[in-house]
């Protein structure tokens, strides 16, 4: 495949040749590994006629056999081909690499010492030649030569001595899921005991300094199991579960079979050195990927178009997972408000693209928030439609039909079809139609009755200028004016472009709640006054669209301010006073109530209104209604802030996690009245991080916090993943004239390092975040992200591509922003030796 190949859906063929058994020999060494490949192939009957080609990428072929006989392939930069037998035949071959030069981090490298692989998407072909494709699967035995004290492969171990180690893995699976890690490495250990009675041995692997921060995340991994097996019936089933931290890794973790490898940010946690929103991440994130084990590895996808198939419905069971382990409405908000500012942002620019996508250059470059949490929101739109005993029934015939096969979209919906009886052609349109729907909302009310009309537009994305109507579940409820439910929550099956509901029988024209608990994801259009709004924000029974009145109000405010220069609205002052005052409301609620739409979501709001956005007035606004709010409610913030301290050891369960979420929510504010001193002395007392860290971010969003960032910097200069957070605060915090200033400072402190996909993502990608100062009139920001994109892609091109999606939004801007952000692009993509990760990228965004 050459760089600018596109590869289609449409193209899909079988394989020629499957593989029935995968036999590794390792012999590791930084600069010189040996892998020694034996693999037993048998033609596959379903497949038409085909040359034999084997993936292949920087590496050095030393030797090829077939049934034992010298063979000469012919070898490109992208694989190997070479004549076979008719019939079944073992192919060998021995290649060296050298994993100390590979900074791409894909295939076999060294992070820290420490060997380690990552190989989806197409990681396998840098290791040995191979079918590295999902649709060949196959079962592993691996052997492992080193003099490293710790050497981990997939599976059970089948055997051991000095200097080797043997694993096997009696499962089928692709290369993809192969994982290798060597090292000088500490078990942190733990037992599990499935449902059947199956002891499971349980071992996380961490660098002897980490063993002290291992506890949650082994809690985490123990919950996991226990409830995949109480709401899917899905067991382990190996002896053992494997489970190590690296430094240097380009994904969050990778669901490897039975050899799960985490970035170490997503494992290690103490109460001095993670938040309690790192503790909630782990322990999603750890469930994620061992939910993996059965949607993901037992049934895999046929092709990456399907990758959704498999991510999609995995973050579904880990939301589902969350919900039950703490909050269910504040988790839904949290879920929401990732679809609203980070995919419905990638759906309405140039990087737009189906759940399914129907081509590619590079396939590192959809995994994306539209194919993972819009397609986890498909999985729940299907979840809401059939309801949950249904989807039970369901899951289970998914499981039972497709073990230990690759397995596409229409296998998917076909059980449900099966098991359900209902027709979901029309459904699927949300795997292949780009875009977020939007749903206009018209109403009338009559002789007691109200009339519902909804109609469902799409716009044109890049390739896709007509949508069909979605078939998609709106969830209303309607309020009497005294707050009461009239009617309570029903799930509306919207399938035609225009199509009108109607409730009888009412004593009064009620209060419209749509969209409860984002049963689609769409942006709904509706008429409504600011006293609806607050209305809303105070007595709908449904959580979520409390907050989501409580955003519609703060942007109608916002948008007042900016284009009318009015003072911060009554109505809204006034809302905000009712949520500090509803003491018996759930903490972690009131705090999301209590914060304003993102100045990325506001700019948003500006292009589809049709106006240029003004990054520096939508800042200024901002900060503007945050001063009222703190001016207006200074007493019920700090009585609220009293109310949400904790008391007893620390925990980062959801009862402490949600006062202490809304005590730095309060603090946040406080802070822009009294100068700081509650911050401060908040900092000076804090035994946690996230008391330590909610101080020092309240300090930095009023231009102070000197003295308490050295202090920071002092203790914990030596934990790279405290660092990582003392920096990215930095930098989204700064006044926007020293955003880029604060950048640049960081980038040469002594504990950059710019081969760290960590440490970049928290100086280098936290600037965009800063969007007042990234988008500077002056396009200095534009230029500085530029130089980086074309250094980061010599060394990584997987975070050189995902950094440049911060360009993705350039048409909401005004001409001259646009024409700066297009200049960058263009230098870009001029660049010497650019990689097909970033070029794809680039050219999606220039084409638009």
């Amino acid at each position: 495949m050459s760089d600018t190949e596109t590869i289609h859906l449409a193209d899909y063929t079988p394989p020629g040749w499957l593989v029935e058994r995968t036999e590794l020999t390792f012999r590791l060494h930084p600069t010189a590994t040996r892998v020694i490949s034996r693999l037993r192939f048998r033609r596959n009957p379903r497949a038409p006629e085909q040359a034999f080609f084997l993936h292949g990428e920087d590496l050095t072929l030393i030797s090829a056999r077939i049934d034992g006989q010298e063979i000469t392939p012919e070898v490109t930069d992208k694989g190997l081909t070479c004549d076979v037998p008719a019939g079944d035949f073992t192919f060998e071959a021995e290649v060296e690499i050298s994993p100390e030069d590979n900074t791409r981090l894909e295939g076999l490298y060294m992070s820290g010492g420490i060997y380690c692989t990552q190989c989806e998407a197409e990681g396998f072909r840098r290791i040995t030649y191979y079918p590295d494709r999902p649709d060949v699967m196959a079962p592993f035995h691996v052997r492992v030569e080193s003099d490293m004290p710790v050497l981990l492969s997939n599976g059970n171990k089948a055997g051991e001595g000095e200097g080797w180690a043997e694993w096997d893995d009696p499962w089928p699976k692709p290369a993809y899921l192969f994982a290798l890690v060597a090292g000088d490495l500490k078990a942190h250990p733990g037992a599990f005991t499935t449902a059947s009675g199956k002891d499971v041995e349980l071992n996380i692997w961490v660098r002897e300094a980490d063993l002290g921060k291992c506890d949650f995340a082994m809690e985490a991994l123990i919950k996991s199991m226990r409830w995949d097996e109480e709401k899917y019936g899905r067991e382990y089933d190996l002896d053992i579960f494997n489970l190590v931290a690296v430094s240097d890794f380009n994904m969050g973790a990778m669901e490897n079979k039975g050899l799960n490898i985490f970035n170490s940010k997503l494992v290690l946690a103490s109460p001095e050195t993670a938040t309690d929103g790192t503790y909630e991440r782990i322990e999603a994130v750890i469930a994620h990927e061992y939910f993996h084990n059965w949607t993901g590895n037992r049934i895999t996808c046929r092709d990456w178009f399907q990758l959704s198939l498999k991510e999609g419905l995995t973050v579904f069971r880990d939301q589902q997972f969350t919900s039950d382990m703490r909050s269910a409405p504040v988790k839904r908000i949290e879920d929401a408000g990732l679809m609203r500012s980070h995919q419905f942002r990638e759906d309405g620019g140039p990087l737009a693209h189906p759940v399914r996508p129907e081509s590619f250059v590079e396939i590192n470059n959809f995994y994306t928030v539209t194919v993972y949490e819009k397609g986890a929101e498909v999985i729940g739109m299907l979840h809401r439609l059939v309801g949950p005993e249904a989807y039970r029934k369901a899951l289970d015939l998914y499981f039972e039909r497709h073990d230990g096969e690759a397995a596409t979209v229409e296998d998917w919906l076909r059980v449900f079809e099966d098991s359900t009886g209902r027709d979901l052609s029309q459904f699927k349109r949300w795997y292949s139609q780009a875009g977020t729907p939007r749903l206009n909302v018209e109403e009338s009310f009559k002789d007691g009755t109200y009339t519902l009309t909804l109609e469902q537009q799409t716009p044109p994305t890049p390739g896709q200028e007509r949508k069909l109507p979605f078939h998609m579940p709106v969830a209303v409820g309607l309020l009497s004016p005294n707050g009461d439910e009239a009617v309570p929550t029903q799930v509306l099956e919207l399938t035609e472009p225009r199509q009108s509901f109607t409730f009888e029988g009412l004593g009064a024209r009620p209060i419209l709640s749509i969209n409860r608990d984002f049963s689609a994801p769409v942006i709904v259009t509706r008429k409504t006054t600011a006293a609806e709004e607050a209305f809303l924000l105070a007595s709908d029974t449904d959580p979520f669209n409390r907050w989501d009145a409580g955003r519609a109000l703060a942007r109608r405010t916002l948008q007042q301010m900016m284009h009318e220069g009015s003072s911060p609205s009554h109505v809204y002052l006034g809302a905000i006073g009712q949520v500090l005052a509803e003491h018996g409301l759930d903490p972690a609620l009131r705090a999301r109530l209590l914060g304003l739409p993102g100045e990325d979501e506001l700019a948003a709001d500006e292009a589809a209104a049709g106006r240029a956005a003004d990054p520096a007035r939508i800042h200024k606004a901002r900060e503007s209604l945050k001063d009222a709010v703190a001016r207006m409610h200074v007493g019920a913030l700090q009585r609220t802030y009293m109310e949400a301290q904790t008391e007893g050891p620390y925990a980062p369960d959801a009862e402490q996690s949600g006062k202490r979420l809304l005590a730095n929510a309060a603090l946040s504010l406080l802070s822009r009245g009294d100068g700081g001193d509650t911050a401060r002395e908040q900092f000076a007392r804090a035994d946690n991080m996230t008391l330590s860290l909610g101080a020092l971010q309240a300090l930095l969003s009023i231009g102070s916090g000197e003295a308490e960032l050295a202090a920071f910097e002092e203790r914990w200069r030596g934990d790279e993943l405290v660092m990582d957070m003392w920096m990215s605060q930095q930098v989204q915090l700064a006044a926007p004239e020293r955003a880029l200033e604060v950048t640049r400072r960081l980038t040469e402190h002594p504990a950059f390092n710019a081969k760290n996909p960590n440490r970049l993502r928290a100086v280098i990608g936290a600037l965009p975040a800063n969007a007042a100062g990234f988008h500077d009139a002056s396009g200095e920001g534009y230029a500085f992200l530029a130089d980086w994109l074309i250094r980061t892609d010599k060394v990584n091109p997987q975070i050189a591509a995902r950094l440049s999606t911060a360009f993705q939004t350039w048409k909401r801007y005004g001409e001259r922003r646009q024409e700066m952000i297009q200049a960058q692009l263009a230098r870009v993509a001029e660049a010497e030796g650019l990689s097909r990760d970033l070029r794809e990228m680039v050219v999606r965004m220039r084409a638009s």
